[in-house]
C-alpha cells in the first residue's frame, strides 16, 4: 500500500541522516579515547549518554516500520546485502556486544568479569528463546516460507504481501512480537553492558561498536559498487 511505501521511504531518508550523525559520534568517541587524559569522567559519561540516545532514536524510528510491515525488517532495504547476511531477527545479535567488549575494552576487574559473564549467559538464554519462537512460528503458521515473504517485501517497495490476508495477518502479528522482543534485548543488553563498564571503557566499547558498523557498511557499499561495475 502507498502508506507503507511512504513510511519506508521516510525511514530510509532518516537512516541516511542517522548514519551521518553516526560518523560524527564515532569521530568524537575515537578522539576522546585517543586523548582520554584531557577529558574528565563527566565529559565521557555525557558523550556515552548522547551516543546511547542516538541509538535509541534509531530503534524508535525503526519501530514505526515494524508496525507498518514487519516482514521488511527481515531483509531491510536500507542495509547492503553484506549487512543483511549478519542480521538476526531484524538486527545484529545482542551477544555481539560481549565479543566487542573482549576485543576492545581490555582488562576488566573481577567484579566486572562476574557481572559480564552473568549478563552474557542471560543474553544467550534470551537469544535462544527468541530463535526457538521464530522457528515455531515458521513451523506452525500455514503460510509461504518466511524468507520468500521477506524477499517479496524487499523487492516490492509498496509493502503489499501476497497470499491469504488472514494468514498474513496472523504471521505478521506473531513476527512483530518476536521482532520487538529482539529489539528490546538488543538495546537492554547494550545499556546493561554500559552500566558495568567505567566511562573510559564505555568510550572504547561504543567506539568499537561504531567502527564495526561503519566497516561492515563500507565493505557492503564497496561490494555494491564493484558488482554494478561488473554488470
Amino acid at each position: 500500500m502507498a502508506e507503507n511505501h511512504n513510511s519506508l521511504v521516510l525511514f530510509e531518508r532518516f537512516f541516511q541522516r542517522w548514519m551521518v550523525s553516526q560518523e560524527h559520534y564515532l569521530d568524537e568517541l575515537l578522539t576522546t579515547e585517543q586523548n582520554c587524559g584531557e577529558y574528565g569522567e563527566k565529559e565521557m559519561t555525557d558523550l556515552v549518554s548522547r551516543v546511547l540516545t542516538h541509538y535509541q532514536l534509531y530503534y524508535e524510528q525503526k519501530s514505526r516500520v515494524i508496525e507498518r510491515d514487519v516482514f521488511v525488517v527481515f531483509s531491510p532495504p536500507w542495509f547492503t546485502p553484506l549487512e543483511r547476511t549478519l542480521l538476526w531477527i531484524g538486527g545484529f545479535k545482542p551477544g555481539l556486544a560481549f565479543r566487542i567488549v573482549a576485543e576492545a575494552v581490555g582488562e576488566l576487574s573481577e567484579d566486572q568479569r562476574r557481572r559480564m559473564n552473568e549478563l552474557q549467559e542471560e543474553t544467550r538464554t534470551e537469544e535462544r528463546l527468541l530463535s526457538d519462537e521464530l522457528a515455531r512460528i515458521q513451523e506452525t503458521v500455514a503460510a509461504a516460507p518466511l524468507m520468500e515473504l521477506t524477499r517479496q517485501a524487499g523487492r516490492r517497495r509498496d509493502g503489499e504481501i501476497l497470499g491469504s490476508d488472514s494468514v498474513t495477518e496472523l504471521l505478521s502479528s506473531a513476527l512483530e512480537t518476536v521482532v520487538r522482543d529482539a529489539e528490546l534485548l538488543r538495546m537492554s543488553t547494550a545499556v546493561k553492558v554500559v552500566e558495568i563498564l567505567t566511562p573510559i571503557q564505555n568510550v572504547k566499547f561504543l567506539g568499537a561498536v561504531g567502527r564495526f558498523h561503519m566497516k561492515i557498511r563500507t565493505w557492503g557499499l564497496q561490494r555494491n559498487r564493484e558488482g554494478g561495475a561488473n554488470d
